[in-house]
């Protein structure tokens, strides 16, 4: 199948999950640099998966991809920080963690089917 739109991707509709969850993990921290750090990557993630798409050029999705990966990283590595700082629990860290590393394997696969 081919999508349409960006919102038919399921790396962008698991790129939307992970910021609304992001989001709820941070929403009662004071950190508000740290929260608003964290919170830009997360969401860095669908939007660059949604400008790729709408680029309409494999060069480009593929680019816009590569950032949506380095976004996740950035998540991912700022989740250890939030993990060692106490700022969330063992258990939401695992479920984010998880989220994170299965979405940037979707953006490599992805990313590795168009640039060929």
């Amino acid at each position: 199948m081919t999508a349409e739109k960006f919102e038919d991707l399921i790396m962008w509709k698991k790129a939307v999950i992970l910021a609304k969850d992001v989001y709820c993990a941070f929403k009662n921290s004071r950190d508000f640099g740290f929260n608003d750090q964290i919170q830009r990557a997360a969401v860095s993630v669908s939007n660059n998966i949604a400008e790729g798409f709408e680029r309409k050029s494999r060069r480009q999705f593929h680019y816009f991809l590569e950032i949506a990966k380095g976004s996740c990283g950035e998540v991912r590595s700022m989740l250890y920080l939030a993990l060692t700082l106490e700022k969330i629990s063992e258990s939401q860290f695992k479920d984010l963690l998880d989220q994170t590393k299965q979405l940037s394997k979707l953006l490599q696969t992805f990313s590795n089917r168009i640039s060929h």
